[in-house]
């Protein structure tokens, strides 16, 4: 790992993020979405945020960073949206969203309805290892995000537009937390959508200088949003 300062982003509010809060709203089992998660796009809202978040990085970013985003559809467009079409986009599959399985696309309440035992065994595992059949659990991203490191770039900035359980454990895996510093942390520091969170590195331990930060969010007279991405199937 050579690059010096890397800046996490939660993809701008999404068309699912609000379909989720919605269903949650209504006491629904299933949440309505328009398309599978991979080509779920950013709500209008999701839109002028990215477009928020812009201002913000065009003047910050140095010539020679290097910019990768996770390949569903909501980080690409948040990218786009920010940095316009001719900064060079690397994709990287290892940073996408976790994969829910067969708990895709249902509330909390869905899954105690629908797949009680499921429900069942992520209390008994814990949030941190519990695997829905067809998924992931989040050690299995943070495997992903572990390979991601290994092969950053020489670059001085590494910007990554990904997802809030993405952003969440880059810090568990840079900061060294254990399961229990991240549970904790999780509870208290939920992921903002479109918001830019920053580690540097000194050749030996990286170091948090800014975690969710959007006030460039309220410096455009835009609401900020954090949707939490997985309310849904927290116990």
């Amino acid at each position: 790992m050579t690059a010096r300062t890397l800046l996490l982003i939660r993809h701008g509010e999404s068309t699912a993020n609000v379909a989720a809060a919605a269903a949650e709203a209504a006491g629904a089992d299933v949440i309505a979405v328009e398309a599978r998660d991979a080509d779920v796009t950013l709500s209008p809202l999701g839109e002028l945020q990215a477009g928020a978040l812009g201002a913000r990085l065009r003047d910050a970013l140095p010539r020679d960073v290097v910019v990768f985003s996770s390949p569903y559809r909501r980080a690409i467009q948040t990218a786009r949206f920010a940095l316009g079409e001719e900064v060079p986009l690397r994709i990287d599959e290892r940073v996408r969203d976790r994969e829910l399985g067969i708990l895709d696309r249902l509330t909390a309440l869905g899954v105690e309805r629908r797949v009680p035992l499921e429900a069942e065994r992520r209390r008994w595992s814990g949030k941190f290892y519990y695997r829905p059949p067809g998924g992931e659990s989040w050690t299995d991203v943070a495997l992903r995000i572990r390979s991601f490191l290994r092969e950053l770039p020489d670059a001085d900035t590494v910007v990554v537009f990904a997802h809030d359980a993405v952003v969440s454990l880059f810090l568990y895996v840079l900061l060294r937390m254990t399961e229990a510093q991240l549970a904790e942390h999780l509870l208290t520091h939920p992921v903002a959508n479109a918001s830019v969170t920053e580690l540097t590195f000194d050749g030996a331990e990286w170091t948090l200088q800014a975690f969710a930060e959007d006030d460039h969010l309220a410096a455009a007279g835009l609401p900020a949003t954090q949707h939490p991405g997985e309310a849904r199937t927290d116990a």
